[in-house]
């Protein structure tokens, strides 16, 4: 299964549609896998940054990045929005996996080129315990900069998620 989550809870099917970041891509639906589902257990907004170990991660990046933690992966997001993701209200789209296809891998997205009904939309609820349950350390910084700054020359498998409303 793969899923999509929003603060809207009444959509009744996602049309394809073309992505800001990447402009030169066909209209898509996107979803994302369950292993990489916590990185959108956030509101929509709020600007984030999700990293973890991956094959290539050298020795050296697995303690300094993620030190002690035997978190499956760790969540970085801006103090500022510690209040909005506590009283967020979101909802899991739950798709089929046909007709998806895997566009990252490493990042859990896939797409789709056609108009997508979900099979079940159902509320979150406390945000911050899904985060717990899925085994995330979520981490909280005035700033992403300096990690955003670090990962860029790291083995760390990263993701980067709205970082245009981030204070950087």
């Amino acid at each position: 299964m793969y899923y999509h989550f929003s603060e809207d809870p009444s959509i009744i099917c996602f049309h394809p549609r073309p992505h800001p970041s990447h402009p030169s891509l066909a209209p898509v639906v996107w979803a994302i896998d369950q292993e990489k589902s916590p990185l959108y257990f956030f509101p929509r907004d709020c600007p984030r940054i999700g990293f973890g170990r991956s094959a290539k991660t050298t020795p050296e990046d697995t303690a300094r990045f993620m030190g002690y933690s035997d978190a499956s992966m760790i969540i970085a997001a801006e103090s500022a929005w510690y209040q909005r993701i506590k009283e967020a209200k979101l909802y899991k789209y739950t798709f089929p996996p046909n007709p998806f296809v895997c566009w990252d891998h490493g990042a859990g997205y896939y797409v789709c080129h056609e108009t997508v009904t979900p099979l079940s939309v159902e509320p979150m609820g406390d945000l911050l315990d899904c985060l717990t349950q899925a085994n995330v350390e979520l981490r909280l910084t005035p700033s992403l900069k300096p990690l955003h700054d670090s990962l860029l020359d790291s083995t760390m498998q990263f993701s980067m998620i709205r970082l245009r409303n981030a204070r950087l």
